[in-house]
């Protein structure tokens, strides 16, 4: 797994990574931002964040998080799809459409691009962003 980065923007979180996953990397914030151009993308927890959310835990534990997040790891890309409709993960609901990623509770795990459909990941980025709204 990829240490957290220090980078400032996405832009300086791309540069800092090489060759073919430099590409996928910057292939994938592209579509992100074309597929949801309202969620503005900066640095959050180390990783691309796209719009935020703020949560409450009934612990009282509160914060804000990324409503989607794209991130280089060692071995894999992974992209955070950080909304539930009350009974699942949207992510998990394309767990079949989605045979070559890993995919758990709000994370989609996937060495390269071509492994995945940008179909279906966009409309999974985009019932996502309808979930978070209501």
């Amino acid at each position: 797994m990829m240490a957290s980065s220090k980078a400032k923007t996405p832009t300086a979180y791309i540069a800092q990574l090489s060759g073919e996953r430099k590409k996928e990397i910057q292939t994938l914030h592209a579509f992100i931002k074309k597929c949801v151009p309202a969620l503005k993308p900066s640095m959050q927890a180390g990783m691309i964040g796209y719009g935020t959310y703020h949560y409450r835990y009934a612990t009282g534990r509160e914060g804000d998080w990324p409503i989607i997040a794209l991130a280089s790891q060692k071995n894999y890309i992974s992209l955070y799809v950080c909304a539930s409709d009350g009974k699942q993960y949207v992510a998990e609901k394309y767990k079949a459409r989605l045979p070559k990623a890993n995919i758990g509770k709000s994370c989609i795990r996937f060495k390269r691009v071509s492994d995945i459909d940008l179909k279906v990941i966009e409309k999974l980025i985009n019932e996502s962003c309808l979930v978070m709204r209501t």
